[in-house]
Protein backbone atom coordinates (compact mmCIF):
# COMPACT_ATOMS: atom_id res chain seq x y z
CA UNK A 1 0.00 0.00 0.00
CA UNK A 2 2.81 1.98 -0.60
CA UNK A 3 2.37 4.75 -3.07
CA UNK A 4 4.67 7.92 -4.50
CA UNK A 5 2.83 10.57 -5.59
CA UNK A 6 3.92 14.09 -7.09
CA UNK A 7 5.17 15.19 -3.48
CA UNK A 8 3.88 18.83 -2.87
CA UNK A 9 5.96 19.44 0.05
CA UNK A 10 7.95 21.69 -1.70
CA UNK A 11 7.76 24.17 -4.27
CA UNK A 12 10.85 23.39 -6.59
CA UNK A 13 14.44 22.19 -5.61
CA UNK A 14 15.28 25.35 -3.88
CA UNK A 15 12.41 25.03 -1.70
CA UNK A 16 13.62 20.97 -0.83
CA UNK A 17 16.95 22.10 -0.41
CA UNK A 18 16.35 24.51 2.27
CA UNK A 19 14.19 22.23 4.03
CA UNK A 20 16.83 19.68 4.03
CA UNK A 21 19.56 22.32 5.11
CA UNK A 22 17.25 23.31 7.53
CA UNK A 23 16.95 19.96 8.87
CA UNK A 24 20.81 19.05 9.15
CA UNK A 25 21.10 22.51 10.83
CA UNK A 26 18.46 21.85 13.68
CA UNK A 27 20.66 18.09 13.83
CA UNK A 28 23.67 19.89 14.35
CA UNK A 29 22.37 22.46 17.18
CA UNK A 30 20.76 19.23 18.95
CA UNK A 31 24.42 17.62 18.65
CA UNK A 32 25.30 20.87 20.50
CA UNK A 33 22.53 20.63 22.93
CA UNK A 34 23.50 17.14 23.72
CA UNK A 35 27.40 18.32 24.47
CA UNK A 36 26.82 20.97 26.44
CA UNK A 37 23.66 19.26 29.05
CA UNK A 38 26.56 16.41 29.23
CA UNK A 39 29.63 18.12 30.21
CA UNK A 40 27.89 20.89 32.29
CA UNK A 41 25.63 18.61 34.11
CA UNK A 42 29.18 16.32 34.77
CA UNK A 43 31.54 18.57 35.37
CA UNK A 44 33.77 16.64 33.14
CA UNK A 45 34.88 17.77 29.22
CA UNK A 46 36.67 14.58 29.06
CA UNK A 47 34.22 12.48 30.10
CA UNK A 48 34.77 9.61 28.16
CA UNK A 49 31.54 7.95 27.63
CA UNK A 50 29.75 11.03 26.68
CA UNK A 51 32.19 11.91 23.78
CA UNK A 52 31.66 7.87 22.80
CA UNK A 53 27.57 8.92 22.36
CA UNK A 54 28.27 11.79 20.81
CA UNK A 55 30.61 10.69 18.42
CA UNK A 56 27.73 7.31 17.96
CA UNK A 57 25.41 9.70 17.64
CA UNK A 58 26.97 11.58 14.83
CA UNK A 59 27.94 8.72 12.89
CA UNK A 60 24.54 7.22 13.02
CA UNK A 61 22.85 10.15 11.67
CA UNK A 62 25.38 11.03 9.66
CA UNK A 63 24.43 7.64 8.22
CA UNK A 64 20.93 7.80 8.41
CA UNK A 65 20.84 11.48 6.42
CA UNK A 66 23.14 10.07 4.08
CA UNK A 67 20.61 7.07 3.12
CA UNK A 68 17.45 9.08 3.15
CA UNK A 69 18.97 11.92 0.35
CA UNK A 70 19.63 9.24 -1.58
CA UNK A 71 16.22 7.57 -1.48
CA UNK A 72 13.44 9.76 -0.11
CA UNK A 73 15.03 13.59 0.68
CA UNK A 74 11.63 14.65 0.44
CA UNK A 75 11.27 13.28 3.91
CA UNK A 76 13.90 15.04 5.45
CA UNK A 77 12.03 18.28 4.44
CA UNK A 78 8.87 16.58 5.98
CA UNK A 79 10.63 16.34 9.52
CA UNK A 80 12.08 19.57 9.19
CA UNK A 81 8.64 21.38 9.80
CA UNK A 82 5.94 20.91 12.53
CA UNK A 83 2.78 21.56 10.08
CA UNK A 84 -0.61 23.17 10.95
CA UNK A 85 -2.65 20.03 11.21
CA UNK A 86 -0.30 18.28 13.59
CA UNK A 87 -2.65 16.82 16.51
CA UNK A 88 -2.41 19.09 19.26
CA UNK A 89 -1.45 16.12 22.16
CA UNK A 90 1.30 15.29 20.19
CA UNK A 91 2.66 18.92 20.22
CA UNK A 92 2.23 17.95 24.28
CA UNK A 93 3.90 15.04 23.95
CA UNK A 94 7.08 15.84 21.95
CA UNK A 95 7.61 18.46 24.41
CA UNK A 96 7.70 15.93 27.14
CA UNK A 97 9.93 13.83 25.10
CA UNK A 98 12.49 15.93 24.70
CA UNK A 99 12.76 17.10 28.41
CA UNK A 100 13.07 13.12 29.28
CA UNK A 101 15.53 12.33 26.63
CA UNK A 102 17.52 15.31 27.66
CA UNK A 103 17.01 14.54 31.19
CA UNK A 104 18.42 11.43 30.68
CA UNK A 105 21.53 12.76 29.16
CA UNK A 106 21.45 15.64 32.66
CA UNK A 107 20.91 12.97 35.35
CA UNK A 108 23.75 10.54 33.51
CA UNK A 109 25.99 13.89 33.71
CA UNK A 110 25.50 14.38 37.47
CA UNK A 111 25.84 10.95 38.50
CA UNK A 112 29.04 10.99 37.27
CA UNK A 113 29.76 14.00 39.03
CA UNK A 114 28.84 13.16 42.49
CA UNK A 115 29.01 9.41 42.08
CA UNK A 116 25.59 8.13 42.93
CA UNK A 117 25.91 4.50 41.05
CA UNK A 118 28.52 2.67 41.96
CA UNK A 119 31.60 2.13 39.70
CA UNK A 120 29.72 -0.74 36.85
CA UNK A 121 31.37 -2.77 35.01
CA UNK A 122 32.99 -2.72 31.03
CA UNK A 123 29.91 -4.86 29.90
CA UNK A 124 27.23 -2.23 31.13
CA UNK A 125 27.79 0.50 28.82
CA UNK A 126 29.45 -2.21 25.74
CA UNK A 127 25.30 -3.62 26.04
CA UNK A 128 24.15 0.30 26.04
CA UNK A 129 26.54 0.57 23.00
CA UNK A 130 24.67 -2.12 21.42
CA UNK A 131 21.10 -1.20 22.45
CA UNK A 132 22.43 2.08 21.02
CA UNK A 133 22.98 0.63 17.80
CA UNK A 134 20.19 -1.59 17.92
CA UNK A 135 17.57 1.32 18.27
CA UNK A 136 19.20 3.25 15.39
CA UNK A 137 19.51 0.42 12.89
CA UNK A 138 15.33 -0.04 13.33
CA UNK A 139 14.72 3.58 13.35
CA UNK A 140 16.42 4.09 10.20
CA UNK A 141 14.58 0.84 9.00
CA UNK A 142 11.54 2.40 9.55
CA UNK A 143 12.30 5.34 7.46
CA UNK A 144 13.42 3.95 4.96
CA UNK A 145 10.46 1.76 4.64
CA UNK A 146 7.41 4.74 5.64
CA UNK A 147 8.16 7.98 3.31
CA UNK A 148 5.59 9.15 6.11
CA UNK A 149 7.48 9.24 8.92
CA UNK A 150 7.47 12.39 10.16
CA UNK A 151 8.89 13.98 13.60
CA UNK A 152 5.26 14.78 14.22
CA UNK A 153 2.10 13.05 14.30
CA UNK A 154 -0.70 14.07 11.29
CA UNK A 155 -2.12 13.11 8.50
CA UNK A 156 -0.27 13.59 5.61
CA UNK A 157 -2.68 14.58 3.19
CA UNK A 158 -0.10 16.86 1.29
CA UNK A 159 2.00 14.24 0.61
CA UNK A 160 -0.88 11.22 -0.57
CA UNK A 161 -0.53 9.70 3.08
CA UNK A 162 -0.86 5.87 2.59
CA UNK A 163 -0.53 3.16 5.11
CA UNK A 164 3.21 1.80 5.25
CA UNK A 165 3.49 -2.10 5.72
CA UNK A 166 6.34 -3.07 4.33
CA UNK A 167 9.99 -3.52 6.06
CA UNK A 168 9.35 -3.82 9.88
CA UNK A 169 5.76 -2.58 9.37
CA UNK A 170 5.12 -6.05 8.96
CA UNK A 171 6.20 -7.17 11.97
CA UNK A 172 4.57 -3.92 14.18
CA UNK A 173 3.13 -1.39 14.08
CA UNK A 174 5.09 1.01 15.03
CA UNK A 175 8.48 0.13 14.48
CA UNK A 176 9.96 3.40 14.95
CA UNK A 177 9.07 4.10 18.25
CA UNK A 178 10.19 1.14 19.41
CA UNK A 179 13.81 1.61 17.78
CA UNK A 180 13.73 5.21 20.01
CA UNK A 181 13.08 3.63 23.12
CA UNK A 182 15.77 1.09 22.43
CA UNK A 183 18.34 3.52 21.96
CA UNK A 184 17.10 5.70 24.97
CA UNK A 185 17.65 2.76 26.91
CA UNK A 186 21.45 2.24 25.52
CA UNK A 187 22.48 5.66 26.14
CA UNK A 188 21.22 5.22 29.86
CA UNK A 189 23.37 2.00 30.05
CA UNK A 190 26.65 3.82 28.23
CA UNK A 191 26.46 6.50 30.35
CA UNK A 192 26.64 3.62 33.13
CA UNK A 193 24.40 5.28 35.52
CA UNK A 194 21.04 3.37 37.47
CA UNK A 195 19.38 7.21 37.73
CA UNK A 196 19.41 7.87 33.94
CA UNK A 197 17.49 4.82 33.46
CA UNK A 198 14.68 6.52 34.93
CA UNK A 199 14.95 9.44 32.54
CA UNK A 200 14.76 6.65 29.71
CA UNK A 201 11.78 4.98 31.64
CA UNK A 202 9.70 8.20 31.35
CA UNK A 203 10.69 8.91 28.05
CA UNK A 204 9.03 4.57 27.16
CA UNK A 205 6.00 6.42 29.09
CA UNK A 206 5.57 8.97 27.26
CA UNK A 207 6.14 6.99 23.86
CA UNK A 208 3.52 4.53 24.81
CA UNK A 209 1.16 7.40 25.19
CA UNK A 210 2.16 8.53 21.90
CA UNK A 211 2.08 5.05 19.89
CA UNK A 212 -1.74 4.90 21.59
CA UNK A 213 -2.53 8.13 20.35
CA UNK A 214 -1.43 7.90 16.74
CA UNK A 215 -2.82 4.07 16.43
CA UNK A 216 -6.45 5.66 17.43
CA UNK A 217 -5.76 8.70 15.06
CA UNK A 218 -4.82 6.24 12.41
CA UNK A 219 -7.42 4.10 12.59
CA UNK A 220 -10.07 7.14 12.68
CA UNK A 221 -8.37 8.86 9.69
CA UNK A 222 -6.21 6.45 7.55
CA UNK A 223 -7.60 5.01 4.67
CA UNK A 224 -7.24 1.17 5.17
CA UNK A 225 -5.25 1.52 8.38
CA UNK A 226 -7.86 -0.28 10.48
CA UNK A 227 -7.51 -3.34 7.81
CA UNK A 228 -3.62 -3.00 8.35
CA UNK A 229 -3.91 -3.19 12.24
CA UNK A 230 -6.27 -6.59 11.46
CA UNK A 231 -3.48 -8.07 10.07
CA UNK A 232 -0.27 -6.58 11.96
CA UNK A 233 -1.91 -6.71 15.57
CA UNK A 234 1.31 -5.52 17.81
CA UNK A 235 1.92 -1.85 18.35
CA UNK A 236 5.26 -1.98 19.66
CA UNK A 237 6.41 -5.74 20.96
CA UNK A 238 5.90 -8.43 19.28
CA UNK A 239 3.92 -10.47 20.92
CA UNK A 240 3.40 -8.41 23.83
CA UNK A 241 1.38 -5.32 23.06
Amino acid sequence: MNTRPADPLVGGPADLTRAIVRRLAQLAAFVVIQGVILFISSGQPGWLMAWVYLGSYVVLVGLNAAVLLRRDPELIAERSRVKENTQGWDKVLMILLTIFGLGTLAVGGLDCRFRWTPVLGWPVPLAGFVLLLLGWGLVSWAMASNRFFSSVVRIQADRGHAVADGGPYRLVRHPGYLGMVVSISGVALMLESHWALVGAGSYAATMVVRTQLEDRMLKAELAGYREYATRVPYRLGPGLW
